[in-house]
């Protein structure tokens, strides 16, 4: 389902695509076949790979490109644009092909996450919208893989819609976030949309609407037995708020035969509070009360406080997840890097820089990851051009493209394509999976890293190398660019 039903989302561009592509139109490069790259040059918080999400929403905005007549005459107000440019875009649609890795799969710098091929103006005013599609929802689902590995299996719900910057960010974050790994949200619209669980019991709000925590908390397990968590740190959680939540669940839930039940601790030292709340819910009988937690928690306090022998169940993850808040830009990028010619040929173009993290890797590509026969893990990834194959029953030495010292010969593997064909000639060629495959795959995705590679902290480097063909060919054009 969309998010946005009002707004033409074609419009939302960078305006200089638009002066651009009037520019293609009256030089003639209108109908030039262009290939685009998206990709990203460093994984953030320093970790070793990210997880690729927000396809769906491209795939969705590609079907729907148009000008309407109310944009065409908002352009035609700007006096930049010629009758016959704006007679063009009242026939625009989308007629090329991409390319693109599947929502889920693990994801390195340097790597096209989607590969775009059409005619130049088409590609260049599209590049906005695929940046924000992929690279808000690739990093909220990398941030939540963090989250959710840290947990070590305990469940992690997403928390953060009140933290998040818009609407559009906590409902496609709390999809994203579920593709990276959490068990559910509190956006009860993500739920409606995408089907991503919504659950949630209460604020101190309620707490505090009755004349004593005893009521609050009798009222909440006689309204809802059967998911009955307590707020206990309202006033004093280990004086009166795990008191009164042993008090409402005998009084209420054992003569019902329940058993399972909650608390939450929202504030104070968690650790120290969660062994105490344990001891005091077993000492009283409640072996099955599961003890959750929130209050701006991350992958590194979450760690902290497991190490620290907190008694936790359950983590509710909000601002630090839904913002990403310790790096909250992906940093995907958006190049050109080939163009066709009349005969059918292609021409590689590069981008330099002094800056030796933006020189980009030209041409039409084709992306293998190398796969151990013997391990199932991921070995190394292998950029070639297109029309190169690689024959996975021969040996194939790789190296490191930033440390060309750094070599390794790959063996016993099997070689899988990364992108898969979603649009040919303008049509969708891709079936969507649903969420619940997406998140599937994404969980397999991770297994096939070792857990050097999956280090929070100086995480292992995972190979991403250039075939010798497409490596002699990039620095090829750097010695003839830079002169």
């Amino acid at each position: 389902m969309k998010v946005n039903d009002k707004l033409n989302m074609t419009m939302l561009c960078d305006f200089y695509e638009l002066t651009m592509a009037q520019g293609y139109f009256a030089k003639g490069y209108k109908d030039r076949i262009t290939y685009f790259d998206l990709f990203f040059r460093r994984c953030p918080d320093g970790g070793g790979f990210c997880i690729a999400a927000g396809l769906e929403q491209v795939v969705q905005y590609i079907q729907e490109l148009h000008f309407s007549e109310e944009d065409i005459a908002y352009l035609r107000g700007r006096e930049m644009f010629s009758e016959e440019f704006l007679e063009y875009l009242r026939n625009f649609k989308f007629t090329g092909d991409i390319w693109a890795m599947p929502e889920g799969t693990v994801v390195f710098p340097q790597e096209p996450i989607i590969t775009v091929r059409a005619p130049a103006i088409e590609a260049q005013l599209i590049e906005t919208y695929l940046l924000l599609c992929i690279n808000h929802q690739s990093l909220i689902a990398t941030k939540a893989n963090r989250v959710v590995r840290a947990a070590q299996g305990r469940t992690v719900l997403e928390f953060g819609s009140r933290r998040a910057q818009g609407p559009d960010a906590a409902i496609l974050g709390a999809r994203a976030a579920y593709i990276g790994g959490v068990n559910g949200t509190a956006c009860t619209i993500s739920d409606q949309l995408f089907g991503v669980k919504a659950s949630g019991t209460m604020a101190h709000a309620w707490v505090q609407m009755f004349d004593t925590e005893y009521e609050a908390f009798k009222a909440y397990c006689e309204m809802y037995p059967n998911n009955a968590t307590l707020l206990v740190d309202t006033y004093n959680t280990l004086k009166s708020g795990v008191p009164n939540a042993i008090r409402a669940f005998n009084d209420v839930l054992k003569p019902m035969g329940i058993t399972k039940c909650g608390i939450r601790l929202d504030s104070g030292d968690m650790a120290y509070l969660s062994q105490k709340a344990r001891e005091m819910l077993d000492e009283a009988g409640w072996t099955d009360c599961k003890i959750s937690v929130s209050n701006s928690l991350d992958e590194h306090l979450i760690q902290a406080v497991l190490r620290q022998g907190a008694k936790i169940d359950m983590f509710g993850v909000g601002e630090r997840l839904i913002t990403a808040k310790s790096e909250p830009v992906f940093g995907g990028v958006y190049k050109l890097v080939a163009v066709e010619e009349a005969d059918g040929s292609v021409t590689p173009k590069i981008k330099i820089s002094e800056n030796v993290g933006k020189i980009t890797t030209p041409h039409y590509k084709k992306l293998y990851r190398f796969i151990g026969n013997d391990t199932g893990k991921a070995i190394a990834d292998y950029m070639c051009i297109h029309d190169e194959v690689v024959d996975d029953s021969q040996d194939i030495e790789i190296f490191d493209p930033e440390n060309t010292w750094k070599r390794k010969v790959v063996y016993n593997y099997t070689a899988k394509e990364v992108q898969v064909p979603i649009f040919k000639n303008g049509e969708l060629v891709y079936e969507l999976p649903t969420l619940e495959e997406i998140r599937d795959y994404a969980m397999a995705q991770v297994d096939t890293l070792w857990d050097e590679v999956k280090r929070f902290d100086n995480p292992q480097t995972y190979y991403v190398d250039l075939s010798q063909k497409l490596w002699d060919i990039k620095y090829g054009l750097l010695k003839n660019k830079s002169v």
